[in-house]
């Protein structure tokens, strides 16, 4: 009787310790990062970008990129999404900006001086000057304190604006410093800095400086950059995981397929703009310690961003049309949920007033000759 009793508690007991062995293989398992699939899976669509592919970022601004907190604010206050919308909630229509043969973005061809976002000064020759003469004449920095300093040369062949080139000939020169940008509005101090760096290749090229007024300048420098704070979008929506993570290789597979291309920073994907030398349309970034890991399979990735800077892209490229149609795709696929800033879910009524506000601040931009893209706004939002 004892011995039978032992033997059915013994078996029992294996086959509970059994079911936890199996039940948390199972829960490893499951919360596991997802891998990417092997090429072989999906045929050529499931290629993963590399280091080593030859699909790379297109060229960049140098000017540094400040975030700032413009995401949407109310969708804190919806109920009832503890699983999230679902993600075919965000899809736009079929005959969106992904499907839509939108209109090719021009490469703009104008000097870098501009008296709308640049304060210039004229420095008069008496005679021809040579490129090489002026190479040597000017500053060693290019910055007067955070704003942007160039030098330009009207060129006696071409009669155009140009940086000053070897080999070539100008009849005169113009020093011009950025009224604003990111970092604020121009301040007297800049100003003076300006003047100095002016005068000082004037000097060595025997040119006759005329500088506008201080005063006038540096109120149109704030009036510029009140303008440009009150303009500035910079939108960032995350990509949170529902159950288990992704892994680096899962991610950059899944992002491939919507056309993303690895970045020039680990942790960093963008989608490039239509036509070469743009700023991409809309930029992807995760862990950064995930991209960089020795064994990418075992890195959990529970979160990713999408984000764009509003007036760095052509409104052509309708990027807030892909930015919706992109992580309604990346959802669907990784099985993710659309978030603002902060975490909570997104729905997709709150997408379309976002959409509505957009156009009216491109027509803004438009009447005010800065419009999204051109060279003039991504210097000024820069």
């Amino acid at each position: 009787m004892n011995s039978s009793l032992l033997l059915s508690l013994a078996i029992t007991g294996g086959l509970v310790l059994a079911a936890i062995v199996a039940y948390n293989a199972w829960t490893l398992h499951r919360n596991a990062p997802k891998k990417a699939l092997p090429p072989d899976a999906h045929g050529s669509h499931a290629s993963t970008p590399g280091a080593g592919d030859a699909l790379t970022e297109p060229t960049l601004r140098h000017e540094p990129s400040l975030d700032a907190d413009l995401g949407p604010d109310a969708v804190a206050s919806y109920a009832g999404l503890d699983r999230g919308p679902e993600p075919h909630e965000h899809a736009v229509d079929a005959d969106d900006a992904l499907r839509m043969p939108a209109p090719l973005p021009t490469l703009e061809r104008r000097p870098g001086l501009d008296p709308l976002i640049d304060v210039i000064a004229a420095l008069q020759l008496e005679h021809l000057v040579s490129g090489d003469a002026a190479l040597v004449a000017l500053p060693p920095t290019r910055r007067a304190g955070s704003k942007p300093f160039a030098i330009e040369g009207l060129n006696d062949a071409t009669q155009q604006w140009e940086t000053p080139a070897p080999g070539q000939r100008y009849r005169s020169f113009q020093a011009g410093v950025q009224l604003a940008n990111r970092m604020g509005a121009l301040n007297e101090i800049e100003f003076s800095e300006f003047v100095m760096k002016a005068q000082g290749f004037a000097d060595a090229i025997n040119a006759a400086p005329d500088f506008p007024d201080m005063l006038q300048e540096v109120a149109r420098a704030r009036e510029l950059d009140q303008f440009a704070s009150d303009h500035d979008a910079q939108l960032m929506f995350m990509l949170r995981a529902r159950q288990a993570a992704w892994s680096p290789g899962y991610l950059l597979q899944n992002a491939a397929r919507v056309g993303f291309v690895v970045g020039s920073m680990p942790g960093r994907l963008v989608l490039p703009a239509s036509a070469p030398g743009l700023p991409p349309v809309l930029t992807l970034g995760y862990d950064t310690q995930a991209a960089l890991a020795d064994d990418p399979d075992q890195s959990a990735i529970r979160d990713i961003s999408l984000s764009l800077d509003v007036a760095q892209v052509h409104r052509t490229e309708q990027p807030f049309a892909r930015l919706r149609d992109v992580g309604a795709a990346l959802a669907q696929a990784m099985d993710g949920v659309l978030c603002d800033q902060n975490g909570q879910p997104l729905p997709a009524m709150a997408m379309d007033p976002i959409a509505a506000d957009l156009e009216l601040l491109y027509d803004q931009l438009d009447a005010r000759d800065l419009s999204a893209g051109s060279v003039l706004a991504r210097r000024l939002f820069s």
